[in-house]
């Protein structure tokens, strides 16, 4: 039960209730909104750009320097997403990139059967990096990603900046990370890119002209879209399978579109990260029930994700409990946000989740052991999902 009521089958509750009120502000002056539609409408419509998300800290850098592309807006951002849409289309994602998801896949099912047990977080890290450095083009480093991935992604963030000695402890540890992973990985991919082309982002990077700094700084920001939050939904997803024995005989029993469609309905439900945050470059006009209201220009909005879809007017009856094949056709609502900054790999993130999570519940026995663990990324409120052991009985090891 939620603390309004509901009934929730929420794994990962953020622990607030969804507000009576589609817009409303915080004691800071900040813009929240709930609503589904309202939502939607403001992260479609020009006049906003991207905040949070360290973008405060990347507009510090010098001008000459591009930013990735999470960081632009306008027309910049518009040109570089049509540029780098063909990377990410479901026909390329299919044709591309299945095969070595389900190389990837079953590599990572061959490190359970063999240890017989595996925390889940580790084995979906493994398939995360593996599947985004085929798309980005990162297969050329030495031995370690992981760590030094975990190193530059850890579970607590410090602030930057030189106003304390945690800012500046924080600071130096990421530049030192920042090298480990230009050195070690960026670099080499660059060079056998600048040997031979390919067709994927490294390639099409350098052909712009990006630096080597520039090119890290992409590297680094797909990582985040595309490893770090893909580890969590596999672990939030199978948390679910492991615990519903009806939507896991669903799961098994459906053809692909159906098990994509219950992944989207749990990716609704407990979208990964569960707050995006804009400011406002011209007046904003929200719907309210009382009538509209107006964001200034250099006020800031957060949208809050998972209030946004579980919106009984979007999603219909019961929107905290898991009914995939929902009316309206949602899928995965907002988690993967909207407009110019929907995030490009959306389809890529559920394939592969799908790949991996088939075979493992194809295994015989598998099973969840340990109480999983969740903690919540203040930033962006994205939850972390740690201490989900998968385990085989001893027949189906080796």
């Amino acid at each position: 039960m939620t603390q309004d009521g509901q009934v929730s089958a929420r794994k990962a509750d953020r622990g607030r209730p969804r507000p009576a009120c589609p817009v409303g502000r915080a004691a800071d002056g900040t813009w929240q909104v709930h609503d589904f539609a309202v939502a939607r409408a403001l992260l479609r419509a020009p006049g906003t750009v991207q905040a949070g998300l360290g973008v405060e800290t990347v507009e510090k850098l010098p001008p000459r320097v591009r930013r990735p592309v999470l960081y632009r807006d306008g027309p910049e951002h518009r040109e570089h997403r049509r540029q780098t849409a063909r990377y990410f289309t479901p026909r390329r994602v299919d044709e591309h990139y299945r095969e070595p998801m389900v190389r990837i896949a079953e590599e990572q099912v061959a490190i359970l059967r063999s240890a017989g047990e595996a925390p889940l977080s580790d084995l979906a890290f493994g398939l995360a990096i593996g599947v985004v450095g085929e798309v980005v083009g990162l297969r050329y480093g030495g031995p370690g990603i992981r760590r030094r991935l975990e190193r530059f992604f850890p579970e607590e963030f410090g602030e930057p900046g030189l106003t304390s000695v945690r800012g500046l402890y924080w600071l130096v540890r990421q530049n030192v990370n920042w090298l480990r992973i230009h050195l070690a990985d960026v670099r080499p991919a660059i060079r056998a890119h600048r040997r031979r082309a390919h067709d994927d982002l490294i390639s099409h990077l350098l052909a712009e002209g990006c630096s080597d700094v520039e090119i890290l700084g992409e590297c680094l920001t797909f990582a985040a879209a595309g490893m770090v939050t893909t580890r969590e939904f596999v672990c939030l997803a199978a948390w679910h399978l492991f615990s519903d024995a009806e939507l896991l005989h669903r799961y098994r029993t459906a053809d692909e579109a159906g098990r994509l469609a219950v992944l989207e309905e749990l990716l609704r439900l407990e979208p990964v990260i569960g707050r995006l945050r804009r400011r406002a470059t011209e007046s904003l006009e929200l719907s309210c029930p009382d009538g509209p209201v107006t964001v200034c220009p250099g006020e800031y909005v957060e949208v809050h994700l998972d209030d946004a879809n579980a919106d009984p007017q979007a999603v219909g009856e019961n929107p905290l409990l898991v009914r995939p094949h929902r009316a309206g056709a949602v899928g995965a609502g907002l988690s993967f946000g909207d407009g110019p900054h929907r995030c490009p790999g959306a389809h890529v993130a559920l394939l592969e989740t799908d790949v991996f999570l088939s075979r493992l519940f194809a295994l015989d026995g598998v099973r969840m052991s340990g109480k999983p663990r969740v903690a919540f990324q203040k930033a962006i409120d994205g939850y972390e999902i740690r201490d989900l052991t998968v385990a085989l009985p001893r027949a189906g090891r080796g």
